[in-house]
Formats: structure tokens, C-alpha cells, sequence
């Protein structure tokens, strides 16, 4: 007699090993927060533990949101309004709007404020089944105002119920305090800023912007140095718009993951093959943009080069907060199949956050994040748009509060 702490019967496991790694007529118990047993539900063990019957359902990982923005403050939908009635990108900027407007707003808000104003977005990913989320810094660009914004992260994840992993992202843009002086400013962010918000326990990873408009690949190597010294991970914004070796770079590093990737080329694909670094895809941004230059899909797959697929939710670029629509548009857009958006929301994007030990599949030992979804097949999820599926949520083996109750 198994002294497991719940089972959910009468479901099909979609365990994203192998595939979709169906197991049709299936089971999955749970003990002390932990997946302890899955397969047949005729061939259950005997338990003592409470029984939950999950009506049909499938149950695949808890998605996972590996490359977002999602704390910041302000709104610039009047520069989505400006361009569509003509503005250009020059113009904008010239009357203080792009990145730098989020820069003012989010420096001038107090952590509660952030907090107010970044909770809805995460709350509506949960509600879609997300249980992991990555959130970056890089809306404050200097000293206070990004550890406010990853403490602020940090704060999500103890008042939601999610696991958050932060990212700081100093090197994101030039402050205008250091216009004309870039190499001073990636000075400051190696010596000063990475060091004392790392002190205070704030950052799992280290991110950079390299780009023409960003910081170049040889600033980049110092940022990546600074954090090897730091021993945290780095992970790269690389070839949104130009090719700039970012992604080669990466790799180089050993790096989690190279995100973006339009302009990535097939030297950067083999670095990336190489060294396991995961492609993180933002159709998005793509989309919001209203990109051309498509991502080298076709070369990553056959290099088996990981992709996973994100939000990038942030204000000025891809404001979505929606997994589903982005795994929607990774096929509608660049030709994933279902099976490959799924598994970029699930198993690789746990790779691209240094957690495939404990998420990102169904398997026993790891952690009960588990997303429950009325639908026909896992496709669904890819192909729907506007819909959400999901019946109910476990976070760490726990019901998310208020539960979702399934339906009779």
C-alpha cells in the first residue's frame, strides 16, 4: 500500500519524452510535492492517497515561460498608436518614447507600484497554465532601479503561485547619463552593478542585448566574464536584427540559451549544436514588428539543436501574455509542428532556464508542476487560437488557489 500524498486517475499523460510521449488511459501520483509514479491506470499500485478523477483530461508539464520582461512600468501603446498613423521609429525616440520611456517610468516607481503593475501579467500566463517564468531586468540601467525590479520579481514569486527565475539584463540599452560612452557603461555593469545586486541573492542568470543598436560582441564577452566570475549562467539576446556572432558566443560560454535568432547563421547554428545551447524563439516580437527575415528553422532542427518557444513579453516589442498564441504563431509562422511548439513550452524551455532536472517533462522525481487541459489531443493547444483549455494547475504537487474545478 503506497503512502502517496494524491493520484489523478482517468487522464491521458502527454509526458514530453519522446515526443509527445502519449499514455493514453493513465495515472500520475504525487508524494511530497513530487511526481512518485505514472503510467496505465490499470496497472495502478494499491494507495492510501486521495483520489482525484481527472475526467479525460490531459496532463502535460506545467508550461513554461522561459524569456520575459514582465516587470516594468508605464504603457506605450500611444507609440503603437503613432506609427501606425505614420510616425517613424526616429521620430518617436526624438520625443522621448521607445525603450527609454519605459526607463523613466520604471525608475520612477516605487517597488509597490512595479509590483501593481506586473502582477496582472503573470497572473494572466498562470491562467493558461504556466508554472515557470524567467523574469529580466533592463528597464532600470543603473544600480537601484534593476535590483528593485528583480526584487520585485523575486516578490511574484513568493505572492503567486509560480516559479520565478530571474535575469539581469543591465546591459540592455545605453542610460542617457552614459550617452556617447558605452565602454564606460559596460565598465559599470561588470564592476559595479552585476556584483552588488549578485550579493544581494537577486540574479540566476546574466543576460546582454548584442546588437548594432545594443552593446557589441566584444562588450558582451565582458559582461559574460563578470558573471563567470560570479558563477552564475549566461544566457543572450543575439541576432534579432543583424548577425553579430552573438549566438557563436554563447555557446563559446556555455551558455543556456541564444534568444531571437532571425539573423542567426549557420556557423552560430553549429556553435549552438555544438555546446547544447538552446534557441529560444520569439514569434512575437517577429509579429509585432512585422519581421521578414525568418528564424533558420529548418538548420536548427536538423543540427537537433533545442527550441524553445516564449512570450518575450515586455512594452515595446511583443506585449503578449500569452504561451499559447506564441506557440500558435511559432507554427503558423516559422513551421513548428505542434509537438515541437509543445515541447518548446515544456521540456526545452526548462533547458533554457537550467531546470531540466526538474521540470519541463513528466517523469518521477521531479517536481509536480502539472497542467491540466480539456482538449482532444496535444495539438490542440498549438492550433486553437484565443482559447484556453486548461481545467487546473498543480504547482509543486499543490492545487492552485482558487482551483479550477473540473467540470461534471
Amino acid at each position: 500500500m503506497h503512502d502517496w500524498d494524491l493520484v489523478i486517475h482517468n487522464v491521458h499523460l502527454a509526458t514530453m519524452e519522446n515526443g509527445y510521449g502519449e499514455l493514453r488511459d493513465a495515472a500520475i501520483a504525487i508524494k511530497d510535492g513530487r511526481i512518485a509514479w505514472l503510467g496505465r491506470a490499470a496497472e495502478l499500485p494499491a494507495n492510501s492517497a486521495e483520489q482525484i478523477d481527472g475526467q479525460g483530461c490531459w496532463v502535460t508539464p506545467g508550461l513554461i515561460d522561459c524569456h520575459t520582461h514582465s516587470v516594468y512600468a508605464g504603457n506605450r501603446s500611444d507609440e503603437f498608436e503613432a506609427r501606425l498613423n505614420g510616425a517613424s521609429y526616429e521620430e518617436i525616440s526624438r520625443a522621448g518614447g521607445g525603450i527609454m520611456a519605459t526607463v523613466r517610468a520604471t525608475r520612477a516607481a516605487s517597488e509597490g507600484e512595479l509590483l501593481r503593475q506586473s502582477l496582472p501579467r503573470v497572473r494572466a500566463l498562470l491562467a493558461e497554465g504556466v508554472t515557470t517564468i524567467e523574469i529580466k531586468s533592463g528597464y532600470g540601467l543603473e544600480t537601484g532601479a534593476e535590483a528593485r525590479m528583480l526584487r520585485v520579481a523575486r516578490t511574484i514569486g513568493r505572492v503567486l503561485p509560480v516559479r520565478v527565475r530571474t535575469t539581469f539584463l543591465g546591459a540592455h540599452a545605453l542610460p542617457p547619463e552614459f550617452a556617447g560612452r558605452s565602454d564606460d557603461y559596460i565598465d559599470h555593469v561588470c564592476t559595479q552593478m552585476l556584483p552588488a545586486i549578485a550579493g544581494e541573492g537577486l540574479i540566476d542568470a546574466v543576460d546582454a542585448f548584442c546588437e548594432r543598436i545594443g552593446f557589441s560582441a566584444a562588450q558582451t564577452q565582458r559582461v559574460f566574464e563578470a558573471a563567470r566570475a560570479l558563477r552564475l549562467p549566461v544566457k543572450l539576446h543575439a541576432e534579432q536584427l543583424s548577425d553579430q556572432g552573438g549566438a557563436a558566443l554563447v555557446a563559446r560560454h556555455q551558455g543556456l540559451s541564444a534568444d531571437h535568432l532571425e539573423f542567426l547563421s549557420d556557423d552560430g547554428v553549429a556553435a549552438m549544436a555544438q555546446q547544447g545551447t538552446v534557441a529560444v524563439l520569439l514569434p512575437g516580437a517577429y509579429y509585432f514588428l512585422r519581421e521578414t527575415q525568418m528564424p533558420p528553422i529548418a538548420q536548427l532542427r536538423a543540427a537537433g539543436v533545442p527550441m524553445a518557444v516564449s512570450t518575450d513579453c515586455n512594452p515595446g516589442t511583443s506585449p503578449m501574455t500569452s504561451l499559447l498564441l506564441a506557440m500558435n504563431m511559432a507554427c503558423t509562422l516559422w513551421r513548428l509542428t505542434p509537438q515541437e511548439a509543445l515541447a518548446g513550452a515544456t521540456c526545452h524551455a526548462a533547458r533554457a532556464l537550467g531546470l531540466q532536472d526538474e521540470a519541463g517533462t513528466l517523469a518521477i522525481g521531479k517536481r509536480a508542476d502539472l497542467a491540466l487541459w480539456r482538449i482532444a489531443r496535444p495539438a490542440d493547444l498549438a492550433y486553437a487560437m484565443g482559447c484556453n483549455p486548461c481545467m487546473a494547475v498543480l504547482n509543486g504537487g499543490s492545487w492552485r488557489a482558487p482551483v479550477v474545478s473540473l467540470p461534471d
